[in-house]
């Protein structure tokens, strides 16, 4: 397995960079995200990496930190989540706010990924529930905890569910109704979601 790549960037393409390392270039997909952040030509890179084994090809998949690297692979091994989709995802969605996202169980968020439907993100959120807060930053960490909090038919899922109404996204308002006391009535939480909320606009 080949676990980083380290040299000259020679090609940035629309999903792809090229690597070059003793005079061999290794094209390496990756997401929007490594890509915009890559660097220019000529400038030496590393690439943490997953090569990927299909019948008739071996595709290199690589990115600038090992925490996207992680989601990735966390992504892939979901029943119906190949590269690209967990490509497609980790390109609208940096591992923290696809780890909130699937706490909050906000499957809108994640099907705005190119080609992500609504029952592979269902997927995602159901398989990965457990998981991706292990790859997500120490500063996101208790906000995707906090979200993970809000269960059904609670007060926190009634003051969420008003938060999106209102126009909220719903991995942010479970975020912010996740860190109140849960024992406050729903009306309380709404008003302190609000404000909260607001404040982030």
């Amino acid at each position: 397995m080949i676990y980083s790549i380290t040299g000259e960037l020679s090609y940035i393409g629309e999903q792809f960079l090229v690597v070059e390392c003793s005079g061999v270039g290794f094209k390496c997909f990756t997401s929007v995200r490594t890509a915009a952040t890559a660097g220019s030509i000529g400038q030496k890179i590393r690439l943490f990496t997953h090569l990927f084994v299909k019948e008739d090809a071996l595709d290199l998949y690589g990115f600038s930190t090992e925490n996207e690297l992680n989601t990735f692979r966390l992504l892939i091994s979901v029943s119906g989540v190949g590269p690209k989709a967990a490509i497609a995802i980790l390109s609208q969605l940096e591992p923290d706010k696809l780890a909130l996202a699937v706490a909050a169980g906000d499957v809108k968020a994640i099907t705005r990924a190119n080609g992500v439907g609504k029952k592979i993100a269902e997927r995602i959120v159901l398989e990965l529930k457990d998981k991706l807060s292990g790859v997500s930053s120490q500063e996101v960490r208790g906000v995707v905890d906090a979200a993970s909090l809000v269960t059904e038919d609670s007060p926190a899922a009634e003051a969420v569910a008003a938060l999106v109404a209102l126009g909220f996204g719903r991995s942010e308002a479970a975020a912010a109704v996740g860190a109140m006391d849960q024992t406050i009535p729903a009306d309380e939480m709404i008003r302190l979601g609000l404000r909260q909320l607001s404040r982030n606009l």
